[in-house]
């Protein structure tokens, strides 16, 4: 059973109608107002955004600045202890440490980085969900991707694939540098 959706299950349970209400005005500017007109339980509001991919397990500021908003801190405390004891990254989603070559191809990889994540089949919707959450940070564009590669690829995210797709778009010298 998925952690993240037990949590919110829990936080739904625990909501009044009126911070429904509140959280459901809050989304009116993400929700469309049908959505929001058929919401009847916090459940139905977090799975919207779920869909949306406002929240996620891995992506939880916005649903923290929704609960502070309707004064719910001991939610955003439990949401808090649920991201610091790893339900956000669980240790076995990860590659091995030996995997992590990604401070090397950040430093050595610039514009080409869309091209790098393409080879690595990452879709065009990820790449632009990036770019628009870091607009003006090539560099954390570039590491947001590989983040959210890993994660997608779990432990199937292998050092190889990336340096033959580094080698693909012409990087040679970066593969190298990954190799080592």
């Amino acid at each position: 059973m998925d952690p993240f959706l037990t949590l919110l299950n829990s936080f739904s349970a625990s909501l009044s109608d009126a911070e429904l209400a509140s959280l459901k005005f809050l989304c009116r500017a993400v929700i469309t107002k049908r959505k929001l007109e058929s919401v009847q339980s916090g459940r139905d509001l977090f799975g919207f955004l779920l869909e949306q991919q406002l929240i996620a397990s891995d992506r939880v500021s916005f649903l923290e600045e929704l609960l502070k908003n309707i004064k719910r801190e001991d939610l955003v405390c439990q949401l808090k202890q649920f991201v610091e004891e790893g339900g956000v990254d669980a240790p076995d989603d990860q590659p091995d440490v030996h995997e992590r070559p990604i401070e090397v191809i950040c430093d050595n990889v610039g514009k080409d980085w869309k091209m790098l994540m393409r080879k690595l089949d990452m879709s065009e919707v990820k790449l632009e969900r990036i770019v628009v959450a870091n607009p003006y940070n090539l560099r954390e564009q570039l590491f947001q991707s590989l983040q959210e590669w890993q994660k997608w690829k779990g432990r199937d995210a292998k050092v190889t694939d990336l340096i033959k797709a580094l080698q693909d778009c012409h990087l040679k010298l970066v593969a190298d540098k990954v190799e080592k």
